[in-house]
């Protein structure tokens, strides 16, 4: 670890969170008036999705400096052009639960690391709720086609997944919403629950439990939105999207290797994704947060981040659905942390962007830090030498920021085949890194 400096990282405000800018731009246009919204990430998968409801029939701007406003009910139709989902995963799984429930006719497709990510998981329940989807690829992945049916023909379903994820759950309760028709869903575990809060804001009928102390992040999800004896109104978003956790927990690990305090102004703190905090909090580092407030549901607050005397930490595998894509800043962290720290339960990434897990293990193999690759996660013995190699990224941008924010302190020297792969989710991600370790 650097030698300790008191010397503060002034507020560094990370952009807006990516999973709630993808979710109030799909739900403005289903809304009966005029939503409003402050702080959209801007950046490609988020433009993918704009693009899509584009596409679609939404009037989404594409100025984002400052407020945007979003005019519903749109009247969404047939995609006269496949439907460019770009690398958002988000983007075509969420995306596809409306275009079923409205049913209108629409190809999607996406990059080729998209193209190799499952989509089964959504293609199957809908399927069985009535929705006629064709793979036109390869069976289980992008590019699909929903074709056109009759409004109103899907059928009411009752969804139990194997894996809790929010993207899945997102799909089948805003099939059920746009194609009126009662859904549950039944996790194994508790995954984010931004769908959730925001439908319950604009005044859908959605009941489920939001995880506080009387329900254990280990316990299952179940969630209920029924439509019977709704007028079918959802009200229009005025809404200040939090800075995204996932963008700043990158920042975080980098401050702490650095040894300096840093602090991040208007991060969004959803309980289902706030784990990093936890999980640094038992390595060591003083996390405060301070001027709590919140917008449709979404807690904010702003934190300032400390290192102590760091130590080895580990994971369990009822963590991950709160932290799954903040393991890769975790690991950046465990290799900085002399001892050895092990995460499990976390064989998702293996599906992500890239397979993680194989990445970050190659790459830390590559600059020389001891690691560990296992089936559902990593073992890694970090030290204070100095790292030197190249990084692969596989074009995704977690790995490429886990490592970036070892790359700019100063002892380490790494070369990255791919830096511009950050664009997906920060564009100003190199400079805002620097920021965080003095540079």
């Amino acid at each position: 670890m650097s030698e300790r400096t008191a010397t503060e990282v002034e507020g560094i405000r990370v952009p807006g969170d990516k999973s709630l800018s993808h979710r109030a731009l799909m739900l403005a246009p289903l809304a009966r008036g005029t939503s409003r919204i402050r702080g959209i990430l801007d950046a490609d998968d988020v433009r993918s999705t704009a693009g899509c409801l584009r596409t679609l029939g939404a009037r989404v701007p594409e100025d984002w400096s400052g407020e945007v406003e979003v005019p519903g009910p749109a009247e969404l139709h047939d995609a006269s052009e496949d439907l460019d989902c770009g690398n958002s995963g988000t983007t075509a799984r969420i995306l596809s639960g409306i275009i079923a429930g409205l049913g209108v006719e629409a190809r999607l497709d996406g990059d080729a690391s998209l193209r190799r990510r499952p989509m089964e998981r959504i293609v199957y329940p809908l399927q069985a709720m009535g929705a006629k989807i064709d793979y036109e690829g390869e069976e289980g992945h992008l590019p699909f086609r929903i074709h056109s049916r009759a409004t109103g023909s899907l059928r009411t379903m009752r969804h139990i997944p194997k894996v809790a994820s929010a993207q899945v759950k997102s799909c089948m309760l805003l099939a059920g919403l746009a194609g009126g028709v009662r859904m549950e869903v039944v996790e194994p575990g508790r995954s984010r629950d931004h769908t959730e809060r925001l439908l319950e804001a604009m005044g859908a009928p959605v009941e489920y439990h939001p995880v506080g102390e009387d329900a254990p992040l280990d316990e299952g999800t179940h969630v209920t939105l029924d439509p019977e004896g709704w007028d079918g109104r959802l009200e229009p978003l005025d809404f200040d999207v939090p800075g995204d956790l996932s963008s700043a927990a990158f920042l975080a690990v980098a401050a702490l290797a650095a040894g300096r305090p840093i602090r991040l102004p208007g991060v969004g703190l959803n309980p289902t994704r706030s784990g990093f905090l936890d999980v640094i909090r038992r390595a060591g580092a003083r996390v405060e947060v301070h001027d709590e407030r919140s917008s449709c549901g979404e807690p904010r607050g702003d934190l300032r981040v400390e290192a102590g005397e760091l130590r080895p930490f580990r994971v369990e595998p009822a963590e991950i659905p709160t932290l799954l894509d903040e393991v890769p800043a975790l690991v950046a962290l465990a290799a900085r942390i002399p001892g050895e720290s092990e995460i499990r339960g976390a064989e998702e990434l293996r599906v992500k962007e890239s397979d993680r897990l194989a990445l970050l293990a190659e790459n830390l193999d590559g600059l020389g830090v001891d690691v560990e690759e296992r089936e559902d996660g990593l073992r890694v013995s970090g030290s204070e030498e100095p790292l030197r190699g190249s990084v692969r990224t596989g074009g995704d941008h977690r790995i490429a920021m886990a490592f970036g924010a070892l790359s700019e302190l100063p002892a380490n020297r790494i070369e990255f085949d791919d830096r511009e792969c950050v664009g997906v989710s920060y564009p100003g991600f190199w400079e805002d890194v620097r920021r965080a370790v003095g540079g």
